[in-house]
C-alpha cells in the first residue's frame, strides 16, 4: 500500500502522502465556560487496543472468529504498535505502521493489526508464540493544524510533521553564481526536486529529551537530507502539527477481555 508509514525507533515515520483539509480538528469542541458540563468524550480506548489484539490473534487462530467491535465506527488516522514487554526493562518495538489517510475505526483498525504485525520489513513477522509477550498500543490522530514556523509547536503536546524542498532550490540567484549547496560533492544522491518529509509522534520528543531545534533537525535528516542543517533549511520547513490519543494493553489484559465476550483460547 502506498499509505503505509512505518515508524521507526522511536516512532519516527516518513510520509509518502497529503494531509487531508479536513483534519484540521476530530475531537469535539470544548463548551463555553457558562455552557453545560461537557460530556467526557475518550478518543482512544482499551477497545481499541482489545480489538486489534483480537484481529491478531485470529489471524494467527484461524478456527477462531473475531468479536465484533462496539465502539463508533468513526474514521480517524491511526498507527498501531506492537511492542515486546520486558520484566524489568523497557518495552521493545516489535512493529509499528501507520496512515495519516482518515480510516473508518473497525475496518482500519482491523488492516493494521495485521499490516503492523505483518509488513513491517525490519521485523520479521509476529508469530503465535509471541503473543503471550505482547504489548498492543493505539494511537488516533487528531486538531492537525499549520504551523506559522518551525518552532510553533509545543512539546509534549504536538507531533510534527515537516516537509521541504531540496536545500539547493534555496540558495538560486539571479548572478547566476553556483550555491555551495548545489556541488556534487555536498549532495546526497537523489534528485533536486525531490520533497523531503517526516513526522515524529508526540511522545518522542519528551522521550528523547528534545527542544523543538532538536526535533526538527532530527526530522530533517531522517526524512533524508545528509547535508549541513542550516537556518536557511530550517526556515524553509513547512511544519503541521497534530495531537494522538494513545492508549495501550498487555497480553494478559485481552485474556481477561477475550475471556469475558467470546470463546475460550486455543493457544
Amino acid at each position: 500500500m502506498n499509505n503505509l508509514l512505518q515508524v521507526e525507533n522511536p516512532r519516527l515515520v516518513t510520509i509518502r502522502l497529503v494531509f487531508a483539509p479536513s483534519l484540521m480538528s476530530l475531537v469535539p469542541p470544548i463548551p463555553a465556560a457558562d455552557g453545560p458540563e461537557p460530556v467526557r468524550f475518550e478518543v482512544c480506548t482499551a477497545e481499541h487496543c482489545f480489538y486489534v489484539f483480537d484481529a491478531l490473534y485470529c489471524a494467527l487462530t484461524p478456527s477462531t472468529k473475531p468479536i465484533a467491535p462496539t465502539f463508533p465506527d468513526e474514521k480517524y488516522p491511526l498507527f498501531v504498535t506492537w511492542n515486546t514487554i520486558r520484566p524489568g526493562r523497557s518495552p521493545r518495538l516489535r512493529g509499528c505502521i501507520g496512515t495519516f489517510d482518515p480510516h473508518p475505526l473497525h475496518e482500519g483498525l482491523a488492516e493494521y493489526a495485521l499490516i503492523s504485525a505483518f509488513r513491517d520489513h525490519r521485523f520479521r513477522k509476529i508469530a503465535k508464540s509471541e503473543l503471550p509477550s505482547l504489548e498492543c498500543g493505539v494511537s488516533l490522530l487528531t486538531d492537525f493544524e499549520d504551523a506559522d514556523s518551525y518552532l510553533d509547536w509545543t512539546i509534549g503536546v504536538h507531533g510534527i510533521h515537516i516537509s521541504f524542498p531540496h536545500p539547493s532550490m534555496l540558495n538560486s540567484s539571479s548572478s547566476g553564481a553556483p550555491s555551495p549547496l548545489s556541488s556534487s560533492s555536498y549532495l546526497p544522491r537523489i534528485t533536486s526536486r525531490q520533497t523531503f518529509s517526516a513526522t515524529y509522534l508526540p511522545e518522542v520528543m519528551p522521550e528523547q529529551g528534545w527542544d523543538k531545534t532538536d526535533a526538527v533537525d532530527s526530522a530533517i535528516q531522517k526524512a533524508g537530507w545528509t547535508g549541513t542543517i542550516t537556518e536557511d533549511i530550517r526556515r524553509s520547513v513547512k511544519l503541521r502539527r497534530y495531537q494522538s490519543r494513545k492508549h495501550h494493553v498487555d497480553w494478559d489484559e485481552y485474556v481477561a477481555w477475550r475471556n469475558e465476550h467470546g470463546p475460550e483460547f486455543e493457544i
